[in-house]
């Protein structure tokens, strides 16, 4: 057993030249007139240039971290005790005029949610444009040319520049976001969730803008998301924090490919795998949520969760041990033989313990890789389609059009489909693409310029005002951003009183009742029914709005990026519960995200939509797999995952996506197309094909042909025209 301490974490191997370095954190929320930690000394290092992925469930601290570390602590967070430094400069030191220069000139954050980052009441344009004007000094003209050249960098189109926020989908909120924060050229970016709501493509085209700045100026990166893939995909080191603590800290390919952790292991588990259907398995999940600030913790802060806790675990919490080696082992027959002393910090508390690449907080890291599932194995889901009771939905001919100034923007374009009793119909797409605006119509919250909608047999009326009260429970939503859709000034369990009293028809005890069952089934604490949406995690919020819609029982369920705010063990949760209420009650779903695996585990049918227009409509199985069209080619070729040998080429598109106004003749697709034949896709509309009965795709290229282009192993380059 080694006994050496990496005091300062400077013997971890990570080059010595530190971007950040954080020296034993602890921060403190004071709310009516308690103390609440929330980090619970945290030391971590990044080098220049280096991208350090931070993970843990909503609440965890992650956040405050960030804001920590750049001074943003809300007015009730102090810093109780360490240091932070970025470039060597100790950042608490820094006067307010010191502050503001180093914000605007040296660091940039990516906030999870992109419409509180912007503000409702400036054009787009101006507001990229303020970031040259006043931290680089340029004019007005020179600024609004850099600002275009931004947004382009992020895919988006130059009429973008005149729109307001609201005129924007979630992800191109985001995407405006980001390109505020890569146009400083920062050195050191911090990312807090910020490709949530972003499609594949897009996603990938915005971590070549990341790599591409690292590589420029060597900025560090701080990376803080749900999304594991992601952080597989761009980051060379991770740490995995939990309650406050950090549990285990490593190389990203060492600690996804071999955790050492329990809790890492439990979120590995929870992240469904590419092809994996909801009739293969449940997705595991981890039990219990985390502890509330302020609570008494016993020994390890994850004992009461984790499925291999033994007694030692509660009698002294464990050290950030080396791995491989045996100083868990050996630390955990110590602490059997010392006297219990539970609620005190681990004995070298915030510095690592052995001298290695990764460590972890557990006494039973060997054990890890056995540990026992939590889940059952099979999901009990039934086959949806016509013998379960025919059509729940029809959608015919729908067309929905906008005005952008003088412009006309067919938003939806004749798109029809059908969807059945107790179906799962995932629709996929680039922000813009259209999803959104399906939605708000099937839903009554927009009309439709023309085409019908019917439902159970019976056509709808245009707009929700107009629809019948069983009309309104039966068809319910989830949104993307749940701040827009929940009432800041009432708490939790009003918004989900007020939904079960209008929806469900019930009061009193009765509508308590139902208030308790729907925060249980969303896996929601008691606690958190006392609270405003303000004081609760971007995770929570969206777990509210998920019980809301569940309140009535409807028959169909509108889903729209329900799981992007959400961590992973929580969307694994919400997606079994998902599947069981479909099993159980024949529930429908329209299922909208850009997590592609997620929705391959969800559906049973997909569609696919392209500026405007349905172009690929067939089971999950025939979509995801060749032949298919090119455009879900690209997408399914741009999803980052876990798997570090992972063999597949990602297929880049070319530009942005055309103006909704001016959409390009003959084939949509055809400007960003690799796969483009010639004249005929600039001329003509593609035909309906038919690769087997039931999945058709829009495209001129045959199936037999489709087929044999995409399983060919030669790389794939795109085609100029």
């Amino acid at each position: 057993m080694s006994d050496v301490v990496n005091e300062g974490i400077c013997q971890t191997g990570a080059p010595q030249t530190a971007a950040v370095e954080v020296r034993d954190l602890e921060v403190t929320f004071h709310r009516r007139g308690r103390d609440l930690p929330v980090l619970k000394g945290v030391s971590l290092r990044i080098a220049a240039g280096e991208a350090y992925g931070l993970v843990g469930e909503s609440g965890c601290g992650k956040t405050t971290l960030a804001l920590a570390v750049l001074r943003y602590l809300a007015a009730n967070g102090t810093v109780d005790r360490g240091e932070m430094f970025v470039d060597g400069r100790d950042v608490s030191t820094l006067s307010e005029e010191e502050l503001r220069k180093w914000r605007g000139e040296a660091v940039a954050m990516v906030y999870q949610d992109p419409a509180t980052a912007l503000s409702p009441a400036m054009r787009i344009g101006d507001q990229v444009a303020e970031v040259f004007r006043f931290h680089q000094g340029l004019n007005k003209t020179e600024a609004r040319e850099r600002a275009r050249e931004a947004l382009r960098k992020v895919a988006l189109p130059d009429a973008t520049l005149r729109r307001y926020p609201f005129e924007l989908s979630g992800g191109q909120q985001q995407r405006v976001v980001i390109a505020m924060a890569l146009a400083a050229d920062p050195r050191l970016l911090v990312l807090d969730e910020p490709t949530t709501g972003l499609d594949a493509t897009v996603e990938a085209e915005i971590l070549d803008l990341i790599e591409e700045l690292r590589g420029r100026i060597n900025a560090a990166i701080l990376l803080i998301t749900h999304n594991l893939g992601l952080v597989a995909r761009l980051c060379e080191r991770v740490g995995v924090l939990y309650a406050g603590r950090l549990v285990e800290e490593g190389p990203a390919r060492e600690i996804f490919t071999d955790p050492r952790h329990p809790y890492t292991m439990g979120l590995l588990r929870c992240v469904p795998r590419f092809g994996m259907n909801k009739s293969d398995a449940a997705l595991q999940t981890i039990s219990g949520t985390l502890p509330a600030l302020g609570e008494a913790l016993q020994g390890c802060v994850y004992s009461a969760r984790c499925p291999m806790v033994q007694p030692v675990c509660i009698r002294r919490e464990p050290d950030l041990h080396a791995w491989p080696g045996d100083g868990g082992q050996w630390a955990g027959a110590a602490a059997e033989a010392a006297p219990a002393d539970p609620a005190a910090y681990s004995p070298h508390h915030a510095s690592l313990v052995g001298e290695g690449l990764r460590h972890a907080r557990c006494y039973f890291s060997a054990q890890v890789p056995e540990m026992p599932l939590t889940s059952p194995v099979l999901a009990g889901t039934k086959a949806a389609g016509p013998e379960g009771g025919g059509d729940v939905l029809e959608v015919d001919t729908v067309r929905r059009s906008f005005r952008d100034g003088r412009k006309k923007l067919v938003a939806v374009h004749d798109v029809s489909l059908k969807i059945n009793h107790g179906e799962t119909f995932g629709l996929v797409g680039e922000s813009g693409s259209g999803k959104t605006t399906l939605a708000k119509c099937i839903t009554g919250l927009i009309a439709a310029d023309s085409g019908d909608i019917s439902f159970e047999g019976k056509r709808l009326k245009p707009t929700a005002g107009r629809r019948s009260q069983a009309a309104l429970r039966a068809i319910q939503m989830v949104f993307q951003n749940p701040d827009s859709t929940l009432n800041p000034a009432w708490s939790t369990r009003s918004i989900l009183t007020r939904a079960v009293r209008k929806l469900g028809g019930v009061s009193g005890s009765a509508a308590r009742a139902k208030v308790d069952e729907l925060a249980a089934d969303v896996r929601v604490e008691p606690r958190f029914l006392l609270q405003k949406p303000a004081d609760l995690s971007g995770g929570q919020k969206q777990r509210i709005a998920i019980a809301r819609a569940f309140a009535g029982d409807p028959t169909m369920v509108v889903c729209d990026e329900p799981a992007s705010a959400l961590d992973v063990s929580v969307q694994a949760s919400i997606l079994n519960l998902l599947v069981e209420l479909q099993a159980n009650e024949s529930v429908s779903y329209i299922f909208i995200s850009h997590d592609l695996a997620v929705v391959r585990y969800l559906s049973d049918r997909i569609g696919v939509m392209y500026l405007a227009e349905l172009i690929e409509v067939g089971s999950a199985e025939e979509v995801f797999n060749p032949p298919h069209h090119p455009y879900t080619e690209a997408l399914l070729s741009s999803i980052p995952t876990l798997d570090f040998d992972d063999p597949h080429q990602r297929i880049p598109l070319r530009g942005t996506m055309p103006s909704l106004s001016e959409p390009p003749s003959g084939c949509r697709f055809h400007t960003r197309c690799h796969r483009i034949l010639g004249d005929i896709c600039v001329e003509q509309e593609p035909p309906i094909q038919e690769a087997v009965t039931g999945h058709t795709y829009k495209c001129h290229i045959p199936p037999d042909e489709l087929l044999q282009l995409q399983t060919a192993t030669e790389p794939i380059a795109p085609i100029e025209v």
